[in-house]
């Protein structure tokens, strides 16, 4: 098998894995969105060491934390991906996958415009008129419901940064995201101490089935990770910005089908628009070759 459909498998599994990653987080809903927070960071902290163990890239940590520069951005970028997660458990423990899918649909074209405005990256006129139309369709939004799609935007908004805050490091995905659940564990800590302290802690020992699905965020967080990596050095950025499209959708149809969320006229016309957005903005890789 070539390296180049290795790639595309890997991206398949890892936009799939997160696109049915709300089951599991359905599964945790009776759990507070915070302590399921706390327990992915810190579980994320312990699996992945154990593979920076593995493959002896602990030298390269310590690099990392001689530059104070770094840090600082990996701190802000680890703030942001807390807020992401915090925001994607507490839409699907409050039946709102509907809204997070369509942030996920909106990210890429957020992406996009935050790279024409913090590296001067070029944008085509498809990709205006994309941008364009998905800010219509929030517009429609915003006049049908009455207010912001809040989840949304927020959605977006934070891993459009996120990703922007990366941009700037240069640094690999799983050490990245080792330093910065590493960076925030010590707040994870002190809030399981004080839940533990006012009795309202799901997480006991001996384990019971909650506490085992708590454990299991670290390898629901890392596994996608690693198959994304392992896709991202096969494959081209336009394959791979184009397959990501998996995730989203396969949320989108959970929610409809499996969750019975609400799906009205006026959520149909803005996901229409949002659609229409993405085809123009993919136009161009109607030629990849599968």
């Amino acid at each position: 098998m070539s390296e180049e459909k290795k790639g595309t498998i890997y991206a398949i599994l890892a936009f799939t894995f997160w696109g049915l990653v709300p089951i599991y987080f359905k599964q945790v809903s009776h759990v507070s969105a915070f302590e399921v927070l706390i327990h992915r960071i810190l579980w994320s902290v312990v699996f992945l060491s154990i593979i920076i163990l593995f493959s002896k890239s602990f030298y390269k940590i310590k690099l990392i934390f001689q530059d104070k520069q770094k840090l600082k951005i990996l701190f802000v970028s680890a703030i942001l991906i807390s807020i992401n997660w915090l925001t994607f458990i507490w839409a699907i423990s409050h039946n709102k996958i509907v809204e997070a899918s369509l942030g996920y649909f909106i990210n890429p074209l957020i992406s996009v415009f935050l790279g024409y405005i913090f590296f001067n990256e070029r944008i085509s006129k498809q990709q205006s008129l994309a941008i364009f139309i998905s800010f219509l369709a929030i517009i429609y939004q915003i006049y049908a419901i009455g207010n912001l799609p809040i989840i949304s935007l927020l959605l977006a908004f934070s891993f459009g940064f996120y990703g922007l805050a990366r941009k700037k490091l240069h640094i690999e995905s799983v050490l990245g995201l080792f330093i910065e659940t590493l960076l925030i564990s010590p707040f994870a800590v002190a809030y399981i101490i004080y839940l533990i302290y006012i009795g309202n802690s799901s997480f006991i020992i001996p384990l019971d089935l909650t506490s085992w699905l708590l454990v299991l965020a670290g390898f629901v967080t890392i596994i996608p990770l690693l198959w994304f990596n392992s896709a991202a050095i096969r494959i081209s950025m336009m394959k791979l910005g184009f397959l990501q499209y998996i995730g989203p959708s396969l949320a989108f149809l959970l929610a409809v089908f499996v969750y019975n969320e609400p799906f009205d006229s006026d959520k149909l016309i803005t996901f229409i628009m949002i659609w229409f957005s993405l085809i123009i903005f993919s136009v161009k890789f109607k030629k990849l070759q599968f």
